[in-house]
């Protein structure tokens, strides 16, 4: 049964139940950040910066309305232009310090529009990837595992495709380069009836922790010098150019007038841009680009 309250419901808790649990790994909170949007709606921005082990975190809820929905919304769906609409989601990304320790994000989202004439029209999307900058087979494993585990009672081919949608979403086109190793993603999804798109959505949400802080517990304390620091900021530029050019929820949210400040929230503290720049042959750093943005079957490799 559509019920929009308990999607709200589930959404605070995942935000509340990844806080504290990003808290106790790190030692310190996250601040709360309430916010208001003039034209309908608001949300709640937890962020930690500056942490022991993240640098820089966030994890936003919001709910916002409108009476007209903007195009990044409309562009698969023509006839929904002009319709009331809300919209609903979790969004996160965490920069950990340690340059061992990737980068995550996930987000689960629900839309639902009522044109004049007749029934709402609505979906789910979401989903979590992984942003390494030096890769480790094993964590590589582990995180698209637990996204086939949360995916399995779903259908034998649902991971699958999800997983290849990552990785195609996930893409810098200009740069002809993945932005990791991918995860699960999924969009404009009403197929199945509500309950069971509602509790797919939530098995991705629930997935994230138990995919994630093992990797980041591994990989916080590993010793690092200078060097591993400055790859990560150079990749970390890799980030932002994803999600200022190619990225539909940071185009969603400044076209429906979200708040800038959450919106990009996703944005690393720190980052280093150069010039035409390549990792030396051999190199740790040249295997992330040789092997680990590289799509494949993590769960069948030798």
């Amino acid at each position: 049964m559509l019920s929009t309250e308990n999607v709200k419901a589930y959404l605070l808790n995942l935000q509340e139940s990844i806080c504290e649990s990003l808290s106790v790994i790190d030692g310190k909170p996250f601040i709360h950040d309430s916010w208001q949007r003039t034209e309908g709606g608001g949300g709640v921005s937890r962020v930690l910066e500056g942490g022991a082990v993240i640098e820089k975190g966030g994890v936003n809820f919001s709910e916002v309305f409108g009476n007209k929905l903007p195009g990044s919304a409309t562009a698969h769906r023509p006839q929904l232009a002009g319709a009331p609409w809300q919209a609903m989601g979790v969004s996160l990304v965490i920069h950990p310090r340690n340059p061992y320790a990737p980068t995550s994000h996930m987000n689960v989202r629900f839309f639902i529009a009522r044109p004049e004439h007749g029934e709402p029209v609505w979906w789910f999307g979401g989903g979590f990837d992984l942003t390494p900058y030096y890769g480790f087979d094993e964590d590589c494993r582990h995180w698209h595992q637990t996204a086939q585990t949360a995916l399995a009672p779903f259908g034998d081919d649902v991971h699958a495709r999800y997983k290849q949608w990552c990785d195609d979403y996930f893409f810098l086109k200009h740069r002809n380069e993945h932005r990791g190793i991918g995860g699960v993603f999924f969009d404009d999804l009403n197929e199945g009836g509500f309950d069971r798109c509602f509790a797919l959505t939530q098995a991705v949400g629930n997935a994230y922790l138990p995919a994630y802080t093992p990797i980041l517990q591994q990989r916080q304390a590993m010793p690092y010098s200078e060097r591993e620091r400055d790859f990560q900021l150079y990749r970390r530029g890799r980030y932002v150019e994803f999600n200022l050019v190619w990225d539909r929820g940071t185009l969603f949210g400044l076209q429906s007038g979200g708040r800038t400040e959450a919106i990009l929230m996703s944005l690393p503290p720190e980052v280093r841009f150069r010039y035409d720049w390549a990792p030396e042959p051999g190199t740790p750093e040249a295997r992330l680009y040789s092997h680990y943005l590289k799509p494949q079957d993590w769960l069948n490799e030798n």
